[in-house]
């Protein structure tokens, strides 16, 4: 499996300037955010997305195969300890006030 991750850039998190790519896709069963702009998810049967608040604010997820998104700390929407996505969904997402917030999304599952 692979992570792939298109041109660098940098971006202030947090007051941190950290080194992070646009763009990531990712194959493994699991990946840990850092800082980049959108996720997608691809060629494997289950993905699980970490979201790392000390790395990324701002995270967009496109999701190719069933992907479970957990934040490493916090809740989603105050309330979700992770939110499942089905092939083909997004979610965007805000990290603020100690939780993730979603802002836009298609395609969620219960969780």
């Amino acid at each position: 499996m692979a992570v792939l991750k298109s041109i660098p850039m940098q971006r202030v998190i947090a007051g941190k300037t950290i080194t992070t790519s646009e763009i990531t896709m990712v194959t493994d069963s699991e990946y840990t955010s850092n800082g980049e702009c959108l996720i997608i998810t691809k060629e494997n049967s289950q993905i699980t997305i970490f979201l790392d608040d000390t790395t990324t604010d701002h995270i967009i997820i496109k999701s190719l195969v069933p992907t479970k998104i957990r934040p490493k700390s916090g809740k989603i929407d105050e309330e979700f300890h992770e939110i499942n996505t089905d092939k083909g969904a997004s979610v965007e997402l805000y990290f603020s006030f100690g939780n993730w917030y979603i802002v836009s999304s298609d395609g969620l599952k219960q969780s």
